[in-house]
């Protein structure tokens, strides 16, 4: 297990990281390790903090989502944020809206517990406004489609809208004054030693993090650019 030949590394996230995030984290480890065996485990990101505490995984990567006690948090990634909405809603006809314009439309949330929800609360807040909550959700995919269907209007993680967004079946609106990104971290135990596994987990990601300036640019803005390099190279090979 010291020399990384064998063992099993229990990894907790979010379930939007999980999907578009995740695999590169989790190939860039496993080209190097290919023998440690991974447990992936989804949750909001609260759950998942109180997972570590419960010794049900040992490294987490989530966003903050409040201050518990006995967990360390490692700053990895800036995703940024986008206001969506189906493409003939009301709202695609203004250059930008603001806070008090959104308080006036159904708006579909993030369920409580996830860092997301926490960023979008204090937007509101900040902006004396109070969201009128169609519907809270814990999944982005069905709120993509509530959104699509016209049902309300969102804030996700730009990446976690993108394809949507460049195939027309949503819209991202700017925010006035606004530009908001969620902090994503890395998490474990504080007074806990990491084992040899999560160990090299950590350091991988912080060799991700610092030779890549992913917490400057964003992982899926990183990802996005590693795929265009890919893309470059097939089409010189032929």
């Amino acid at each position: 297990m010291r020399q990384l030949k064998r063992g099993v590394l229990r990894i907790g996230t979010t379930k939007a990281y999980a999907r578009y995030f995740m695999p590169l984290m989790l190939s860039t480890f496993h080209g190097k390790f290919p023998d440690i065996k991974i447990e992936l485990n989804e949750g909001s990101s609260h759950d998942m903090a109180l997972s570590l505490l419960e010794f049900k995984n040992e490294v987490a990567v989530i966003a903050k989502t409040g201050d518990i006690k006995g967990l360390r948090y490692i700053p990895f990634s800036q995703e940024e944020m986008v206001l969506i909405a189906a493409p003939d809603h009301q709202l695609t006809r203004q250059e930008s809206v603001n806070f008090q314009m959104l308080a006036e439309v159904p708006f579909i949330m993030k369920d409580r517990g996830s860092g997301t929800r926490r960023l979008v609360d204090d937007l509101f807040q900040q902006n004396a406004s109070k969201p009128d909550i169609l519907m809270e959700v814990s999944n982005s995919e069905f709120i993509k489609e509530l959104v699509h269907r016209g049902d309300g209007v969102s804030l996700l993680v730009r990446e976690s809208a993108a394809a949507e967004i460049a195939e027309g079946k949503l819209a991202a609106i700017p925010l006035k004054d606004h530009h908001p990104y969620l902090d994503v971290s890395i998490c474990y135990l504080a007074d806990q030693h990491l084992s040899p596994s999560a160990k090299a987990f950590v350091t991988t990601l912080n060799q991700l993090r610092s030779g890549r300036e992913i917490t400057h640019q964003g992982i899926g803005e990183y990802m996005a650019k590693i795929s265009a390099q890919y893309r470059k190279k097939q089409n010189q090979a032929v």
